[in-house]
């Protein structure tokens, strides 16, 4: 499945959201200005590697990332849901909601690979939770959905299905990894840190969200 926009327009100009994603795509055209070589280093300094950590690499590893369909896939996921989650906490409230999650995304990644000498890089645990908090603020939304099986079909999903099956996809694939690296060591996707910003969003709203309540919120 790939979503490709929400039903729910923005009541504001999401101001936080469009900045995080230039930040994000300036970050990554830097990255192509470095060699192969300088790359390397750059990542180690300023990804986060679990086995040589830096607590400033939590926040400097989520606007950075390893490939164009890697950052691409991320801003586009950014983009279709950010811009609700932040209306319903505000501007300045985003910032920090933001960033916590993807620091909750670090500090999972670093609890389930201890040892790793990998640099791992990406806003996706930061976006993950934006994703749970959309999960959570707005259940009777839908999402417009490519579907590229046998014929390709383009139908609204609710969002709570296309959510909850990403949420899902996550959980047993941080298991998988978990059985695999146990035998045969670690690297790949950072699935874990998918699964705790997705749970770090979706508990965290609560605290973030105003008080209000809008047409698409659940009744809580």
């Amino acid at each position: 499945m790939i979503p490709l926009r929400d039903v729910i327009p923005s009541r504001t100009t999401p101001y936080i959201t469009i900045t995080i994603i230039v930040i994000n795509a300036l970050a990554w055209l830097f990255e192509l200005t470095l060699s192969p070589d300088v790359i390397g280093v750059f990542l180690r300094v300023y990804g986060i590697v679990p086995a040589f950590f830096q607590p400033a690499t939590l926040i400097t590893s989520m606007f950075l990332h390893g490939s164009w369909s890697h950052v691409i896939g991320n801003m586009w996921f950014l983009w279709i849901f950010g811009d609700n989650v932040e209306d319903r906490v505000g501007h300045g409230r985003f910032i920090v909601f933001y960033l916590l999650c993807g620091i909750g995304a670090g500090l999972a990644h670093l609890v389930a690979n201890p040892g790793s000498e990998l640099p791992t890089v990406g806003a996706s645990g930061a976006i993950a939770g934006v994703m749970g908090a959309y999960f959570v603020l707005y259940p009777q939304s839908r999402v417009l959905t490519l579907l590229p099986w046998i014929f390709i079909t383009v139908v609204e999903i609710p969002a709570v299905f296309v959510l909850g099956f990403w949420f899902l996809a996550q959980v047993f694939s941080a298991g998988a990894i978990a059985v695999t690296a146990s035998t045969h060591g670690g690297g790949g996707v950072a699935f874990m840190a998918h699964v705790a910003g997705f749970a770090a969003g979706a508990i965290g709203i609560f605290v973030f969200r105003k008080k209000q309540l809008d047409p698409w919120a659940g009744s809580y």
